[in-house]
C-alpha cells in the first residue's frame, strides 16, 4: 500500500497542479513565480475565486470593508483571545465568523484571519489591537496590523508575495482536510478552521517553527558544521530538508528568496539560512 495519497485519485480541481519532480507550482493555469511578480493577494483571490461564486465584487475594497467588520466583531472578545496559544486563538476568532457559503462568507473569513492574526500579535506583546485600514492592500493592512506601525513599501510587496505563494497547494493534509469538511456542505468557516487545526501540526504548518529554532541554536555559519554533525549523531530530524512532494526544488522557496532578498535588514539572516542550507545539502 502506497503512503498518504499517492497514486490515489481523491479529487479533481482547476485550482493548482503541484509537479513535484519539475519542481513547478501552477496555480490555476500560471507558475508560481509569475503569479506572485505579477499580482497582488487581491487579485490572486479573485484569480482562484472565479466562476465559483454567483458574482464577484472589486476585492479590495470588499476586503477592506470586511477587516473593519471583523475588527468591530472581534473587540468584544479580545480579553478572552489574549491568554489563548495563538492557532486555539485564532480558531475562536473563526468562530464566531459567519459560516455561510458565498462570496461573502469567504471574505469575511479571510478578513476575520487578518484582522485576528494582527490583534493577537498586539496583544501578546503587551499591546492594544491596532484597528484595520479599510483604504490599505489586505497584505500592507495585515503587517501594519500585526507591528502596529505602516510597513514600507517594499516590506508590503514581500509579504503580498509571499500570501500569493501559499494561496493554494492542492492536496496538502491542511486542504486535504478542508476539502473534506466543506464537501459535507457544512460552511466555509467550518472547513476553514478543520484545515487550521491541520496546518497547525509540526509536520506540517508547524514545521517553520523548528527551522528559525534551528538557526538561532546554529547562530553563525561557522558553527553550522560542527552543529549539524552532532545532532545528527543524535539521530535528531533536521527540520526544513526534504519534502513529500517537491524532489528538486521548492518553487516557492526561490521566490521567498528573491523578495527576501530586497530588503536590507534581512541580509543577515538570509544569509545565515542559505550558508547553513548547503552545508546541511552537503550532508545529506
Amino acid at each position: 500500500m502506497d503512503a498518504g495519497l499517492e497514486k490515489v485519485v481523491a479529487a479533481e480541481t482547476v485550482l493548482s497542479d503541484v509537479q513535484g519532480a519539475e519542481g513547478r507550482l501552477i496555480i490555476r493555469g500560471k507558475d508560481v513565480e509569475a503569479l506572485a511578480r505579477e499580482f497582488t493577494f487581491e487579485q490572486t483571490a479573485s484569480h482562484l475565486w472565479a466562476e465559483f461564486f454567483d458574482t464577484m465584487p472589486e476585492l479590495q475594497a470588499a476586503l477592506g470593508k470586511a477587516r473593519v467588520k471583523a475588527f468591530e466583531r472581534m473587540k468584544q472578545d479580545f480579553a478572552r483571545l489574549a491568554p489563548l496559544p495563538e492557532v486555539d486563538a485564532l480558531r475562536a476568532a473563526l468562530s464566531v465568523a459567519p459560516d455561510g457559503h458565498d462570496v461573502a462568507a469567504a471574505i469575511d473569513l479571510v478578513a476575520t484571519m487578518a484582522v485576528a492574526t494582527g490583534a493577537i500579535a498586539q496583544m501578546k506583546a503587551g499591546r492594544t489591537p491596532v484597528a484595520p485600514d479599510s483604504a490599505a492592500l489586505h497584505g500592507a493592512d495585515l503587517l501594519r496590523m500585526i507591528r502596529g506601525e505602516a510597513p514600507s513599501a517594499e516590506e508590503a510587496r514581500v509579504l503580498d508575495a509571499y500570501l500569493v505563494t501559499i494561496s493554494d497547494h492542492g492536496l496538502n493534509a491542511s486542504t486535504f482536510v478542508a476539502r473534506c469538511v466543506a464537501s459535507t456542505r457544512a460552511g466555509l468557516g467550518s472547513a476553514v478552521i478543520a484545515g487550521l487545526s491541520a496546518l497547525k501540526g509540526p509536520l506540517h504548518g508547524g514545521a517553520p517553527g523548528p527551522v528559525l529554532d534551528m538557526l538561532d541554536g546554529i547562530g553563525a555559519a561557522d558553527r553550522a558544521e560542527g552543529w549539524i554533525r552532532n545532532a545528527l549523531d543524535r539521530g535528531e530530524r533536521l527540520m526544513g530538508f526534504g519534502h513529500r512532494v517537491y524532489r528538486t526544488r521548492d518553487p516557492r522557496a526561490d521566490v521567498l528568496k528573491s523578495v527576501v532578498n530586497s530588503l536590507p535588514a534581512s541580509s543577515g539572516r538570509l544569509a545565515l539560512a542559505q550558508a547553513i542550507e548547503g552545508r546541511i545539502l552537503q550532508k545529506l
